[in-house]
C-alpha cells in the first residue's frame, strides 16, 4: 500500500497514477498534507495555511 513520504497517510493506486510519475511507489506529498505543495515537478512548502 503507498504512503505518503511527507505525512505516513495511505494513498490510492489511482493517485499515484494520476499525480506521481512512472516508478515511484510512495508520493512526496498528497491532499493530506497540509504544509506542502506541489509546484510543477517540485514539492514545496506551503507559503499561506491551507483552510
Amino acid at each position: 500500500m503507498p504512503n505518503c513520504e511527507n505525512c505516513g497517510s495511505h494513498v490510492s493506486e489511482q493517485y499515484l497514477r494520476v499525480f506521481e510519475p512512472e516508478g515511484v511507489d510512495d508520493p512526496r506529498a498528497c491532499p493530506q498534507c497540509e504544509d506542502k505543495i506541489r509546484s510543477g515537478a517540485e514539492v514545496r512548502e506551503a507559503r499561506a495555511p491551507r483552510q
